[in-house]
């Protein structure tokens, strides 16, 4: 395990690397895909620019963050998340407001912030948990090939899930900036109502991969029951409140003068939200493939989800339905994935 940690560090610190070399200069031709809007595209410009500058901190929160939680440790995680998102909101009003810094304003406080979240809990973990760095093992390139493979599906997967995003962002856009305007906003409505659900897959993904290290086939099946009522509970409650109060949530995002960004806002949520239930099933299914060590069911089922979202929003988006077929096409895809990852669970609950 520690020598797998060792590995694990440097592959993916090295692809972080990768990645960074490669969108930096390449800002350009992501916002052009994007079909960025003329009147917003330097802003957009200088925010992303500052952005892709703080990947390696996404990196090193992420990876130690993870690490701490399969042993066990969530509340150091939560807490450093916590203190730096508080640090998030101070700088951007201090950058934003008093030092007059606009847009790059924002961009640098939410680097900083990712800075002091990543390089903090990487210290922290070394000085606090050194016993997981300490082996005398050498790197081995079998398990390597063997962390490569389970990361390679997991890093394909979210890819394939930011870009089916980004192409949808791409066609909302053509849409002009009001539906622009309300996709943004709804979306960090949305993005706030299932992270609970998010969250909760992830820690299942964990509870299935200990469990499934230590051959316990029952608590596998016991846990996966449990989980799904829970998510699926949870995730009903958030669509009625979603529902119910569509157009106070936008308030929040949007001046209340603006109605058609509202309105436009509420006819998103309220698609969407009757439907969390199909994104909390679909975090779950992720995470017992990726714990059983199939993580390339979990790609087959992103690549089916936003599949689905993308080709249906692209064909019928043009067509009379409009902009109300790219909020349909997300749920679809959600229901379409969860039917595919629900009929092979039995074929790979056999297999276990």
């Amino acid at each position: 395990m520690k020598a797998d940690i060792k590995l694990s560090l440097l592959f993916i610190g090295l692809v972080t690397i990768a990645i960074t070399l490669i969108v930096y200069p390449g800002t350009d031709v992501i916002l052009r895909l994007l079909s960025v809007p003329g009147d917003i595209y330097d802003l957009m410009r200088s925010y992303v620019r500052i952005i892709f500058a703080g990947i390696i901190f996404t990196f090193l929160y992420n990876f130690f963050a993870y690490l701490l939680r399969s042993i066990g440790d969530s509340v150091t995680p939560l807490c450093f998340l916590a203190a730096t998102s508080i640090l998030n909101i101070i700088l951007d009003l201090y950058f934003v407001i008093s030092l007059n810094w606009g847009v790059p304003g924002a961009a640098i406080a939410t680097v900083f912030s990712q800075g002091v979240s990543g390089v903090g809990i990487a210290l922290y973990t070394v000085y606090k948990r050194r016993d997981l760095f300490k082996t005398s093992q050498p790197l081995s390139w079998n398990r390597l090939k063997s962390i490569i493979k389970n990361d390679v599906f997991t890093g394909m997967q979210q890819s394939v899930m930011n870009l089916g995003i980004l192409m949808i962002q791409g066609l909302v856009n053509s849409f002009g900036t009001t539906i622009m305007a309300a996709f943004a906003a709804a979306v960090k409505i949305d993005t706030l109502a299932y992270m609970p659900a998010q969250e909760f897959g992830n820690a299942y993904s964990l509870f299935i991969a200990q469990n499934y290290g230590a051959k316990k086939k029952d608590r596998i099946h016991k846990g996966t029951k449990s989980a799904m009522l829970v998510s699926i509970a949870f995730c009903l409650m958030v669509s009625v409140i979603i529902y119910l109060f569509a157009s106070q949530l936008m308030g929040i995002f949007v001046e209340a003068g603006e109605e058609q960004i509202i309105g436009e806002g509420v006819k998103y949520l309220r698609i969407e939200g009757a439907f969390y239930f199909g994104i909390g099933c679909l975090f779950l299914l992720y995470g017992y493939y990726r714990g059983i060590q199939r993580a390339e069911m979990s790609f087959v089922l992103t690549v089916i989800s936003l599949g689905t979202r993308v080709v249906l929003a692209y064909l019928l988006a043009p067509t009379r339905f409009g902009v109300a077929a790219i909020w349909w096409a997300i749920p679809i895809g959600w229901i379409l994935a969860d039917i595919t990852g629900l009929l092979y669970y039995k074929r790979a609950f056999r297999k276990i």
